[in-house]
């Protein structure tokens, strides 16, 4: 795992815990809610692309 991996993991995992802890809230923000939802789909696809460029990188050339 690669240091930007684990960070963009680490964000994630932050995202979520912020997202968990709005959607626990009396009158939550859907505004804030919809932002997260969206930045940790980005994250998420970072993390997607860096893992497929790992193993593209992995593979030996014919």
């Amino acid at each position: 795992m690669t240091l930007t991996s684990f960070r963009l993991m680490q964000f994630h995992q932050k995202l979520d815990h912020q997202l968990r802890a709005e959607l626990k809230m009396r009158w939550p923000d859907l505004f804030r809610i919809q932002k997260l939802k969206r930045l940790k789909l980005v994250v998420k696809d970072r993390l997607q692309a860096s893992a497929e460029k790992r193993l593209h990188n992995k593979r030996p050339h014919l």
